[in-house]
């Protein structure tokens, strides 16, 4: 896999996803050593079900626990340290990894507990925990959501987990963005599995999730980060701290060379598996689905929230955004997706992303 790859696959079996698209990543080949230990840092943020958008699935784990030992690798651990006023353990098992770690018999470690040491971070000193830095390979397991301070969550900020929670203080009274920055220049992205299952519209701690089933798969942390903007419909500048890692050398925000591998396409037999939540289904008020892919339709679901943030969606009346393969062959007013081709005004793309639907609509509709 290439520095600048995006792997993506969609569906519902999310164990099986995490196998295929690991394996089609060579992970195992990227780690080598039979007796290396592989960690799995989760996001565990919060004593939520991973149903209502913050935290990582537990089926990843599993997946990836599989494919490790399915390829001779037994030196496994999760680690993890929930956010500072949330006990880890709770978080733990409100995202069922006490049941993965009893059915695989692999260790969890609490960073919440774990010793520590100083770093110099390109310019910042940063504690950072003792095992996550002894990992020789380790898998970051963000999930793709919002987030109220930093806009998105996603790489990049998920490795705040690997920090003593006095240091998360520390780093809230610094703004968030530039020492998340500086933390990535020492912190372990080894592989980055992305679940983009039903990430939170823009909540860290979940509540408002839009179901996209999907997983995605990057050896870049700033690329991924500035590709999880143009999903929510978001632009890179509005967080900061994407530009600042790449400044740092951590990695490259340039999505325009990013070479994109879908390893399946959307269809609407993936579609959505949770019930909207209330803000959600105001902002799907405004769509007409017909068998839509849920990928194409989260991406709809993040660029009327853009609008909503903006004002734009209290300008009066609208005529219902038409998405999904119902439509193929059909005429209508205005669509999204390639199934909306025959409409008087449509947008390409299979699914487009939210950046693209955000545009198109704040010209057409």
């Amino acid at each position: 896999m290439n520095k600048n790859d995006i792997l993506i696959i969609h569906g519902t079996d999310y164990k099986e996803m995490t196998k295929k698209i690991l394996d089609a990543a060579g992970v195992a080949s990227m780690i080598g050593d039979k007796k290396a230990e592989v960690a799995l840092k989760p996001n565990l943020v919060t004593s939520n079900p991973p149903s209502s958008g913050a935290t990582t699935h537990s089926e990843l784990l599993a997946g990836a626990i599989e494919y490790l030992r399915e390829n001779g690798f037994d030196n496994i651990t999760i680690m993890e340290g929930a956010w500072v006023g949330c006990g880890t353990q709770s978080a733990f098992r409100a995202a069922g990894y006490d049941r993965i770690c009893s059915q695989y018999n692999v260790p969890f470690v609490d960073l919440q507990k774990d010793s520590y040491r100083e770093y110099d971070c390109k310019g910042m000193k940063i504690n950072v925990c003792d095992r996550a830095m002894a990992a020789d390979f380790m898998i970051n397991m963000p999930v793709l959501k919002g987030h109220c301070q930093t806009t998105v969550t996603c790489a990049l900020k998920n490795n705040k987990g690997i920090i003593p929670n006095k240091e998360k203080r520390h780093f809230h009274t610094l703004g968030l963005h530039r020492p998340i920055a500086h933390l990535n220049t020492v912190a372990p992205n080894s592989f980055i599995l992305v679940d983009n299952i039903c990430g939170d519209l823009d909540f860290e701690e979940g509540g408002n999730p839009v179901v996209m089933n999907r997983i995605l798969g990057f050896t870049d942390p700033v690329l991924c980060d500035a590709y999880v903007c143009e999903s929510m419909g978001y632009d890179i500048e509005e967080v900061p701290y994407i530009g600042m890692a790449e400044s740092l050398g951590v990695g490259s925000a340039d999505t325009s060379k990013a070479n994109i591998v879908k390893l399946n396409e959307p269809d609407a037999a993936s579609g959505a598996k949770f019930r909207m939540t209330g803000r959600v289904k105001n902002l799907a008020s405004y769509t007409d689905p017909k068998d839509a892919c849920s990928a194409c339709y989260g991406s709809l679901i993040h660029a009327l929230n853009r609008m909503n943030e903006t004002g734009q969606l209290r300008r009066g009346k609208r005529t219902p955004i038409a998405i999904g393969q119902g439509y193929q062959g059909k005429e209508g007013e205005i669509g999204v997706g390639r199934c909306t081709s025959c409409f008087a005004k449509s947008l390409k793309g299979c699914p487009p992303t939210a950046s693209q639907m955000l545009s198109f609509l704040e010209e057409n509709w």
